[in-house]
């Protein structure tokens, strides 16, 4: 959309169309349009999405997940500026300009034989990399905010803030789900919190599940090996509190350090009030950072 808006075309129609959302029989139809009788439920002519982008611009998201078939059709349609209606049989010029995106390797679709080579190095003029939301944490605290300010008197009915140590906490995280993740994540806060400021304790959600799971293998592992050790320990008991205190202590100075210190980012993240945090920090006579 915003190269839509920056170029000469912006007066003109933006049309987009998301593949892998419209079913494979009638992509065609959805892109080319169609006849009267083309085929059963054909009821009226449609004329598809290059005709209604036509001097504008049509973006074609998920070009990876489209049949191999209709990429051919789609190449003709790029390299002559003709299409044909399903069941039609005269051509029709259409000047579009057509912007494609995928989440998709394409070079490795390629290599598989589910992408032609010819329409790629068609659609490759201009490339644009867009890096994982991981990868460009100086935008989180942007959209955070972005999102706070669109939702907040939606969802809360009055105005909210999201405090700096909050978007500190969302910087820390990976966000696998990239934008629409942190979208749906400031919505979540915002209908659950009652005030009028989100703070990190509203986010204790946020969990990095492929972490948690390796996290969790390996303090299986290590709890089994305890457990046989204790077997084979005469007078040996209490291993609950024994193994609880050697995966507590770790597991505190890990997310600590992980915090820089902050306290309150910490308890955030492990999902456990401040004052118990302090408590367990007393208790384990933990050096805190900073």
């Amino acid at each position: 959309k915003a190269i839509h808006r920056a170029s000469s075309r912006s007066e003109a129609p933006f049309v987009a169309v998301n593949g892998a959302a419209i079913p494979r029989e009638l992509l065609e139809s959805e892109l080319f349009g169609h006849e009267r009788g083309a085929f059963t439920g054909a009821i009226a002519a449609r004329p598809g999405r290059f005709r209604e982008a036509s001097g504008g611009t049509l973006f074609l998201d998920e070009i990876g997940d489209m049949p191999l078939a209709l990429q051919a059709k789609l190449l003709r349609a790029l390299q002559s500026g003709e299409i044909t209606s399903v069941g039609g049989r005269n051509s029709e010029i259409v000047d579009v300009r057509v912007i494609a995106a995928t989440h998709r390797d394409l070079d490795l679709e390629l290599s598989e034989g589910r992408f032609r080579e010819d329409l790629l190095y068609r659609l490759r003029v201009v490339p644009i990399h867009l890096p994982p939301l991981r990868e460009r944490a100086q935008d989180i605290r942007i959209l955070a905010q972005h999102f706070v300010a669109t939702y907040g008197e939606e969802l809360c009915e009055l105005p909210v803030v999201l405090a700096d140590d909050a978007a500190e906490y969302l910087e820390t995280y990976s966000w696998p789900g990239n934008v629409r993740e942190l979208e749906n994540a400031i919505k979540r806060a915002l209908v659950m919190t009652a005030g009028g400021f989100l703070t990190p304790e509203d986010f204790s959600f946020l969990v990095n599940k492929q972490g948690y799971a390796s996290t969790r293998a390996d303090l299986s592992s290590l709890v089994t090996e305890q457990v046989r050790e204790a077997l084979h320990t005469p007078g040996a008991s209490d291993i609950y509190h024994h193994i609880l205190e050697d995966i507590e202590r770790p597991l505190l100075e890990a997310t600590l350090a992980h915090t820089q210190g902050n306290q309150l980012r910490a308890a955030a993240l492990l999902g456990i009030n401040r004052n118990t945090l302090r408590k367990k920090i007393v208790e384990l006579h933990i050096d805190v950072p900073g």
